[in-house]
């Protein structure tokens, strides 16, 4: 368990509740450890096989109705917060975002689309650009790796096509990912031994080098690829090579728009073509903006969106939301948890990781408990009897570090099973994840009787496509059937919208891109994040979300902005108990 055993002193925060009194706290401290300990003792020492099938335990019963009982006699209430915090994009312009601060933004990016969808005279030849004296360059740092010669597709195809009619908008090109893998592969790496990883010399990532020309891009772009050997954290070890020996072979058997032909030469095609539609990209910039007015605008959106979006998601959670009583908090990075540790959140929460963490995607769930709300701690993770509760043959789409799910025992001996989720894009896992822990707590004594919270990114869709996508209501019916509730009740609204995103034409995928016009209609604009609880445990008091950082919601405005680091709003509740007759 990667729990933070730090010692049981509370922390007190203002607003974080009723403070206890001395004589209650100590009483209440010593109800707590002995409820928790007993809760762990079960569960480690096999719960429901120690009790053979028979119904809750009696003893937790009975604690948590005492424990609601006493919660609502002291009229305490419990406040929790959700949050998809997003992983960091590399890419800045990927999104559309909110951009008060300077009207140059939307500027360039209405001039990018005009570009791309109006060309006109713009649309020259390749080899306009990307110049057949960089293709011969190319061409002999190719030969001296050992790799086949691609002139013929130049000569013959590639220079001759138009920028964008006949290479950026080809979708046949997209298919055969021959721009798109090696941007993806070498976009952005992260090198051992710095907190910064080396970047491609390109517009769509955090490359800050000069691009106000092409020959000042070519020349980096060639050394980085040939010439700057990078240390890499590797699967099977530790490897020193330049990014070209990071490209893989693209196979038809997985894309199999690509030829055979093609198959067998996609090391240098790729490489040709990401050279292409870098040199296209910063071209397009240097035509519709100043040098100076699209770097200095990039170089200010990598500082907010990228490099200081740790800091700022951390001040927004411990300025704003540090009077949670329980936060959950999806694709979190391993850093991310270091540096909260490190600081005033460290201090007043139980900050708990998944004992088997996504170090690949560095994408995790994680929850925060207030350490004056829950003084003993996590008890248990039982995320692994959760993903064990599956329905046979059914395939979960999950992936590591999705499911974090604990128990807990709260400052008046509530016993809770509280869980952080991240659902896959299309929000199939959403329900069979739901059902999963139902059953997971049905299946032992031990948990019976503990109170569910559960903090999610369901991906949920106003509109889902049949089969494909999770349909908001459906998922209300499916949760309601578990006698579970939510924060927006029982028939949760459709257009009560936690997601504002859409895709620029600033990246690989331009079958993806959203006109201005068309962020709303053609963006991500969803009801996608919830919080469940039982229904005769607690009432709602009051639920809000936000996209500003300031506990206030802005409709109808595309999110990420400069001072809000999410593509996700954050998603609060306070829950009343309810008392047991």
């Amino acid at each position: 368990m990667a729990y933070d055993r730090r010692s049981l002193n509370l922390y007190h925060r203002g607003g974080g509740g009723t403070p206890l009194p001395s004589s209650y706290r100590n009483k209440a401290l010593l109800i707590v450890a002995a409820t928790a300990a007993y809760t762990a003792f079960l569960y480690h020492s096999g719960g429901a096989g120690q009790f053979l099938g028979t119904g809750p335990d009696p003893n937790l019963a009975e604690a948590a109705r005492n424990g609601l009982a006493n919660m609502a006699a002291s009229n305490r209430k419990l406040q929790i917060s959700t949050w998809n915090i997003a992983a960091i994009n590399n890419n800045p312009f990927e999104y559309w975002i909110t951009y008060d601060e300077n009207p140059e933004y939307e500027n360039i990016m209405s001039n990018i689309e005009a570009f791309l969808e109006s060309p006109g005279g713009n649309d020259v030849p390749v080899s306009d650009v990307f110049t057949e004296e960089m293709f011969s360059e190319l061409e002999k740092r190719m030969e001296g790796v050992g790799w086949d010669n691609v002139r013929s597709y130049w000569d013959k195809d590639f220079s001759k096509r138009k920028i964008v009619s006949g290479f950026m908008k080809d979708p046949l090109l997209g298919s055969k990912r021959l721009a798109s893998m090696p941007d993806r592969i070498t976009n952005t790496i992260n090198v051992v031994g710095s907190n910064e990883p080396v970047c491609r010399p390109t517009v769509i990532n955090m490359y800050d080098g000069d691009l106000s020309n092409l020959k000042l891009w070519w020349a980096a772009w060639e050394k980085f690829m040939f010439d700057t050997p990078l240390t890499i954290e590797m699967k099977d070890g530790t490897f020193t090579d330049p990014p070209y020996k990071l490209l893989q072979p693209i196979k038809k058997s997985k894309y199999p728009e690509i030829t055979t032909e093609e198959e067998k030469v996609s090391l240098p095609l790729q490489t040709m073509c990401g050279a292409i539609f870098d040199a296209i990209l910063v071209h397009m910039m240097n035509t519709v903006s100043k040098p100076d007015v699209w770097q200095d605008l990039k170089k200010t959106m990598v500082e907010n969106l990228n490099k200081q979006k740790v800091p700022h998601t951390l001040d927004i959670l411990e300025q704003v939301y540090g009077a949670s009583d329980i936060v959950t908090l999806q694709e979190v990075s391993a850093s991310f948890i270091d540096q909260a540790r490190k600081r005033g959140l460290g201090q007043a929460y139980w900050i708990v990781s998944p004992g088997d963490m996504d170090a690949v995607r560095d994408q995790n769930s994680v929850i925060f408990l207030l350490k004056e709300t829950f003084p003993a701690g996590p008890s248990a993770e039982i995320t692994a009897l959760v993903e064990s509760s599956f329905e046979e043959g059914v395939d979960v789409p999950i992936a590591k570090g999705d499911i974090l799910a604990i128990t807990a025992t709260d400052r008046d001996g509530i016993p809770f099973v509280i869980t952080s989720f991240h659902g896959d894009t299309n929000g199939l896992a959403t329900k069979p994840v739901l059902s999963a822990i139902v059953k997971a707590m049905a299946s032992d004594p031990a948990l019976m009787t503990h109170k569910l919270l559960f903090g999610l990114d369901a991906n949920t869709y106003e509109t889902a496509k049949p089969g494909k996508q999770q349909d908001v209501l459906e998922w209300a019916k499916h949760y309601v059937s578990y006698d579970l509730t939510s924060c927006w009740g029982d028939v949760p609204n459709p257009s009560n919208y936690t997601t504002f995103n859409s895709r620029t034409y600033l990246q690989t995928q331009l079958n993806k891109a959203c006109k201005k016009s068309d962020k709303r209609a053609n963006g991500d604009v969803n009801p996608k994040d919830f919080i469940l609880f039982g229904k005769g445990d607690f009432k709602v008091g009051q639920t809000w979300k936000d996209n500003t950082g300031d506990k206030k919601y802005i409709e109808d405005m595309a999110f990420p902005t400069l001072k809000f680091p999410s593509d996700h709003g954050i998603l609060a509740t306070v829950l009343e108990p309810i008392a047991p007759s």
